[in-house]
C-alpha cells in the first residue's frame, strides 16, 4: 500500500487547494482601539446561502489508511483544527475522478483555519497527537446533502497517512 507522509503546511505547497491562516498568531497590520486589535478578513469566502459551523470530533484510527475521498463541485470548505494539530489529506479537482497519486497530507497546526477550494479532494481531518481531535467544519448550509460526493478508493488508490 502507497503511504504519504505528513508534511508541513507552507503557503506555497497548500496554494494549488486552498489557503490558511493561523489565528492564534495573528499577523499583519490591524485595527487598533483603546483595548483590542482587530485583523480583519484574513480568509474570505463567498456564500449565496446561509453558513454552518459545525463540530467534529474524530477519533485516531491504529493505522491512517484513506479508503474514502469526498469533493463538493461549488463549495469551499472551511476546517478550523481546535484541540490538537490534524493531518489533512487533500488532492487536486478532477471531475470525479479520484487522483490520489497527486495527494498531500498536511500538518496543520491547532487554531490554523483552514480554507479548501472547490473540487479538492479531502475527508475527515484526522488527530496528529491525541486519541481525539475536535475541529469545526464551516460550509454553507447543509452542504453535506447537496454538494458533497462521496467515493470509496479502489484498493491501488488506497493509501496509508505516516508522521
Amino acid at each position: 500500500m502507497k503511504t504519504i507522509k505528513a508534511i508541513p503546511l507552507t503557503h506555497k505547497d497548500f496554494a494549488p487547494f486552498g489557503q490558511f491562516y493561523q489565528m492564534d498568531k495573528p499577523d499583519g497590520y490591524p485595527l487598533c482601539g483603546e483595548i483590542h486589535k482587530f485583523f480583519p478578513d484574513r480568509i474570505i469566502a463567498d456564500s449565496n446561502h446561509r453558513v454552518g459551523f459545525s463540530p467534529i470530533v474524530v477519533k485516531r484510527p491504529d493505522k491512517m489508511i484513506i479508503t474514502q475521498q469526498e469533493y463538493h463541485t461549488t463549495t469551499w470548505e472551511m476546517i478550523l483544527p481546535l484541540d490538537d494539530d490534524m493531518l489533512l489529506h487533500v488532492a487536486p479537482p478532477s471531475a470525479g475522478t479520484p487522483v490520489t497519486q497527486f495527494g498531500k497530507v498536511f500538518l496543520v497546526p491547532k487554531h490554523t483555519l483552514v480554507k479548501m477550494n472547490a473540487g479538492v479532494w479531502h475527508l475527515a481531518p484526522l488527530p496528529a497527537n491525541n486519541d481525539l481531535l475536535t475541529a469545526m467544519i464551516i460550509l454553507p448550509e447543509c452542504t453535506y446533502v447537496n454538494d458533497c460526493t462521496v467515493v470509496d478508493l479502489p484498493e491501488e488508490q488506497q493509501f496509508e497517512i505516516v508522521k
